[in-house]
């Protein structure tokens, strides 16, 4: 199950990115962006996930999984439409096998919230993309 390995690392980034901030006292919850082309199944990331928050600063945290939408684009004619599950790669307009993925990959962390000694919570949007 690699969402368990998915979960350790988002646990790990979160935790460095906490002790970066200095004076957190707890994650309180993580949002992850999670394309439906990703090959992740939610509920076992959040299974996973709070497994693996036992006994770190995250434990207790909730995950939040917003989904993202695949989304492909022809090269051709420009035509874009919703891949679907399984994915639809080619154009339904012009039958074209030339396109973009535009989106529906994505594993991302896009917001976290923690508590710390002097300011409550807060909320800290990741300073890069991994």
């Amino acid at each position: 199950m690699h969402e368990m390995s998915i979960a350790l690392a988002v646990i790990e980034e979160v935790a460095e990115a906490a002790e970066r901030a200095g004076d957190v006292t707890a994650v309180r919850s993580v949002r992850l962006q999670v394309g439906e082309l990703a090959g992740v199944v939610p509920e076992a990331l959040a299974f996973s996930f709070e497994l693996a928050c036992v006994g770190t600063l995250l434990e207790g945290a909730e995950l939040v999984t917003e989904a993202v939408p695949g989304r492909a684009r022809c090269t051709p004619c420009d035509h874009e439409w919703a891949v679907g599950m399984p994915p639809r790669l080619g154009c339904p307009r012009c039958r074209g096998a030339t396109t973009d993925l535009l989106s529906g990959r994505e594993l991302r962390i896009v917001g976290v919230r923690w508590e710390d000694g002097t300011t409550g919570a807060a909320t800290r949007e990741p300073s890069e993309e991994r």
